[in-house]
């Protein structure tokens, strides 16, 4: 496990770490402008629990650490394994001036630095298709959540209507590349990775098979909304009372 978790840690930092300077952007276009719409639909799933405390896995460049920031009065903690994205997220928290509540630190989703119980709320995007036992993550990331706390996430998502799936085969397999070839060769590579990573990783791990490993996790009530006609998925439940 040790051996397999560090080449998808390193995977992960080779396709990620030369996009930030464009990432928010192009996180944009390559999700036809949705990407803001899943993340917000997210927030609002922690944000009415109002919890003190959040932890944002995958946080990328600090978008959902931030948008925590401006809707609640929590101290957030945002983990990530790449460096360079988490340098531009804590120019963007530098802007906004909320250092103070948004602390930025370099971490695998697989193996948090944090005692169980520790946070109030967490969320994560795009984690799960990037970590060899997407079950021993969803384990993780649900141990350090305090119980009756909220765990929320997005992921993409392969349209379930074969009609949208068919135009969403389309779009992931020949204009998301094209799209990602306007960012550079980093975001070429993205494109070109993207659709059949999506469509391999619900093959292997489809929704129902991601219900149960949330429950297997320790979470109950989950529930789940899917957005955008099929392409994305927001998920969220709510940690076990002991």
């Amino acid at each position: 496990m040790g051996s397999e978790l560090k080449r998808s840690n390193r995977a992960a930092r080779e396709l990620f770490g030369p996009l930030p300077k464009r990432y928010d952007l192009l996180a944009e276009l390559l999700s036809l402008g949705q990407n803001r719409r899943w993340r917000r639909r997210m927030v609002d799933e922690v944000a009415a629990t109002a919890p003190q405390t959040i932890l944002d896995v995958a946080t990328g460049t600090a978008g959902v650490a931030l948008q925590f920031a401006a809707r609640t009065d929590a101290f957030v903690i945002g983990v990530d394994v790449t460096k360079e994205m988490l340098e531009l997220g804590r120019e963007k928290v530098r802007r906004k001036r909320v250092g103070g509540r948004v602390h930025l630190i370099l971490g695998a989703g697989e193996r948090l630095p944090f005692e169980e119980a520790t946070f109030d709320a967490l969320a994560f995007t795009y984690l799960l298709r990037y970590v060899p036992d997407p079950g021993h993550a969803l384990r993780e990331l649900a141990r350090v959540v305090r119980p009756g706390g909220r765990m929320a996430s997005v992921e993409f998502l392969v349209p379930p209507n074969s009609f949208w799936r068919f135009w969403w085969w389309l779009y992931t397999r020949t204009l998301l590349p094209a799209a990602g070839a306007l960012g550079g060769r980093a975001w070429l590579e993205v494109g070109r990775f993207l659709g059949p990573s999506i469509s391999e990783h619900y093959r292997r791990y489809p929704l129902h098979w991601q219900l149960e490993a949330w429950r297997k996790a320790g979470m109950v009530d989950v529930s789940f909304s899917v957005m955008s006609l099929g392409g994305g998925l927001v998920m969220w439940g709510t940690k076990e009372d002991e």
